[in-house]
């Protein structure tokens, strides 16, 4: 007998329907609407629910988004009774034959960064819309593809964002000598249908957390134009590097804004220069305020 375990997510949104046994092999599933579903009956049998609006299937759990018609207390069980009397009955999960044409293959290559010990891996599809950084394995249980790739005992650190992921490595090895087997890792793993990222267990990142509507509105007024000026300007230049920045904090007092380094930009030489000569005159310009000074909490 099948049991399901109901487990919330950082989107109160999307609950997930966790199972005992892996129900996909190596796959992750996305279905928006019953058409989208016709290669997962009990997807589309979920969308017999008014309320729901997506289905994600991936290793051992189902996770639904609901719309706002309904609150999750009033109707989780009926939804989980509703998967465990589906998969009980010997329901298909997913019909492989309907869901094969949709593999797509990818291209992914590698694009230097000012960081010498970071590479980044650009993939032909979206992967993510948050931002998320891995320092080490056990911080990767939102990413599968980022456990996995700590597993090649070259690479540090792991930051994925919007197309790409940058990678950092260890002085042990040369890029000479790792790239190919890393982009043909990563190449492989996407086309088979490995989960990247479960949306569903990241944390929003420091940079989403600040610019909240409601947190950004208790922010004072310089803070706010701080964000704004890293947001449109400064941010896109240092994602194209293959890192992030993210602000942490202003102090009025000192004229100190403090920001958080991620991914290639974490540990880059060039780092300071960067944030002296480009970001600090940037803000000092933009502000009219001379006495600004900017700070990298991990530089």
């Amino acid at each position: 007998m099948t049991k399901i375990t109901i487990k919330e997510t950082q989107n109160p949104t999307i609950l997930k329907f966790e199972l005992e046994d892996f129900i996909t092999k190596n796959e992750s599933f996305e279905f928006k609407n019953i058409d989208e579903a016709k290669g997962s009956p009990l997807a589309q049998k979920l969308f017999y629910l008014p309320f729901v609006k997506t289905v994600y299937i991936s290793g051992n759990f189902v996770a639904v988004e609901k719309y706002s018609i309904v609150e999750w207390d009033d109707v989780k069980e009926a939804v989980a009774e509703q998967i465990e009397t589906f998969l009980n009955d010997g329901g298909i999960v997913i019909n492989v034959d309907e869901n094969k044409v949709k593999k797509q293959p990818i291209t992914v290559y590698g694009e230097t960064t000012p960081n010498p010990s970071a590479l980044k891996f650009v993939v032909s599809r979206m992967l993510t819309k948050n931002a998320i950084e891995f320092k080490n394995i056990d911080q990767t249980g939102p990413s599968p593809l980022a456990k996995e790739l700590f597993k090649f005992p070259y690479v540090k650190e792991i930051f994925i964002d919007e197309n790409y992921i940058s990678v950092t490595k260890y002085e042990v090895n040369n890029w000479e000598e790792i790239t190919l087997e890393l982009r043909s890792f990563i190449k492989q793993y996407i086309e088979n249908g490995g989960t990247v990222l479960d949306e569903s267990l990241v944390k929003p990142t420091a940079v989403e957390e600040k610019t909240k509507d409601e947190k950004f509105d208790l922010l004072d007024e310089t803070s706010q134009k701080i964000i704004n000026i890293l947001e449109e300007y400064v941010k896109p230049a240092v994602a194209a590097d293959g890192g992030n920045i993210a602000f942490d904090s202003f102090d009025e007092t000192t004229k100190t804004v403090k920001v958080v380094l991620q991914g290639a930009c974490s540990g880059c030489p060039s780092s300071t220069f960067t944030l002296k000569s480009g970001i600090e005159n940037m803000l000092k310009s933009m502000l009219n305020d001379e006495k600004i000074n900017v700070e990298a909490l991990n530089a």
